[in-house]
């Protein structure tokens, strides 16, 4: 086996589960548990008997109860086939924006994935999980983009995790983002209502695209201030579908500056000029229900400096473009 790809073998972990970790069953733990490690494994090493549960064997569907001690055998993490990764070789350092018992807000850099995988040798994540090896319980409660920075949050407890997820379906997360997008816009407030669709490309990248076949979603567009070709816009997520905001923003003619996948290449090597070299799309604010009291909480994200400074430039450095939206 070539250096760069011997396998990292986990040690055997011992765990009690807490009362928020009871009900589920011991598959689903596991997968929770174990990332990047293939199901198929996670099942044979149940169906082996090598997961102990209270010194017993236990079938797939076992729901845990609270006061259970798991024993997690040792697993193997291989590296990327081609021995090359993505991202950072350490686990990053992440600014957190707000913390409690049952949930932190982490500032999300741009250019960091959620979570590892696909020769990404760090996410958000699995940094958090190291950096906090004495953490019982850390779960993502959704995601951003890798190229999206901003407000994330993080689950602390399971029962956090379930009452956010609840607030997430029935969309009483308001999540908004604030962009650059190409184009003077004309109207005040636009809701765009155009559902989305899901695909591969040959190559294997993923992609989206407004389809009648896909699945509803809805946007909210609202200027903040005009520029010579361009436009500095709030987005409200009325939907949490893959890509949204980038296509939704395509979709109408208004392309978000600096995105390569569904954005406009002479306007995003324009503003290259000017010294962006990522998405400006970034997560200003989360408001939710707090899961343990109810009461409103209101995460917010100052915007990156280097999105500050390329607004700054724009009046009378961004060149015209007769063809803009």
């Amino acid at each position: 086996m070539r250096a760069g790809k011997q396998p990292n073998t986990s040690a055997v972990q011992y765990r009690e589960i807490e009362a928020d970790e009871a009900g589920q069953r011991v598959d689903n733990f596991l997968i929770s548990k174990l990332k990047g490690v293939p199901k198929n494994h996670i099942y044979r090493i149940l169906r082996k008997g090598e997961v102990r549960i209270n010194r017993g064997r236990c079938p797939p569907d076992y729901r845990l109860q609270a006061g259970d001690v798991i024993r997690i055998p040792p697993v193997r993490l291989s590296a990327p086939d081609d021995g090359r990764t993505l991202g950072p070789s350490r686990p990053p350092a992440l600014s957190i924006l707000f913390e409690d018992d049952d949930l932190l807000a982490v500032d999300k850099p741009a250019g960091l994935a959620v979570h590892g995988g696909s020769g990404v040798a760090w996410g958000l994540i699995e940094s958090l999980r190291v950096r906090r090896p004495r953490a019982r319980f850390l779960e993502l409660v959704h995601r951003l983009d890798r190229d999206t920075s901003g407000c994330l949050l993080v689950a602390k407890r399971r029962s956090a995790l379930l009452a956010l997820h609840e607030q997430l379906r029935d969309a009483e997360i308001d999540k908004r983002y604030t962009a650059l997008v190409r184009g003077r816009w004309t109207d005040h407030v636009k809701r765009v209502e155009a559902p989305l669709l899901k695909f591969r490309l040959r190559s294997g990248e993923r992609k989206v695209e407004v389809s009648q076949a896909g699945r509803d979603a809805a946007t909210q567009f609202a200027p903040k201030c005009l520029y010579t070709n361009a436009t500095h816009v709030e987005i409200r997520l009325l939907t949490g579908r893959t890509h949204q905001a980038r296509v939704h923003a395509a979709h109408i003619n208004h392309p978000i500056a600096g995105d390569t996948k569904y954005g406009d290449r002479e306007f995003n090597r324009s503003l290259r000029r000017l010294g962006l070299n990522r998405l400006f799309l970034h997560a200003q604010s989360l408001a939710f229900r707090h899961p343990r009291d109810g009461g409103k909480r209101v995460i917010e994200s100052t915007l990156p400096r280097e999105l500050a400074m390329l607004l700054e430039s724009l009046d009378s450095t961004l060149p015209s473009d007769d063809n803009g939206a």
